[in-house]
């Protein structure tokens, strides 16, 4: 396998693992990914999807360390605010990371990095 197909593989292979953090392998995809990440070499497309994919999943466990220190401020458990918590969050927040993941997946397809810039 050519240096550029193994790196679109594990550029790839990143995507994937932040996805599937984020959906339905917490803490294992996240490992696997660190493992992956030191597998690359510097300035590489699949470093940048394997720091991508690390940032993606640090962003969305602080947001999820938020909304339960908010819910315990607010009331605990029993409160019946909770739900209002955990359902906005999962509907808003989660959602863009999982969206977000989603979006790098079919970008590392391609090689090419993410378009972040508004301006032109």
């Amino acid at each position: 396998m050519t240096s550029d197909k193994l790196q679109l593989k594990r550029a790839s292979t990143s995507a994937l693992l932040s996805l599937l953090n984020l959906t339905i392998l917490p803490i294992i995809g996240f490992i696997a990914l660190l493992f992956l990440y030191q597998k690359t070499e510097s300035n590489s497309i699949d470093r940048y999807y394997a720091a991508l994919g690390i940032k993606t999943n640090l962003w969305a466990a602080v947001a999820l360390i938020l909304v339960t220190g908010s819910m315990f401020l607010v009331g605990g458990y029993n409160s019946a605010w909770t739900w209002v918590y955990v359902v906005s969050y999962f509907v808003m927040v989660h959602a863009l990371f999982i969206l977000f993941a989603t979006w790098t997946l079919t970008r590392s397809w391609t090689g090419q990095k993410l378009k972040l810039s508004l301006a032109k």
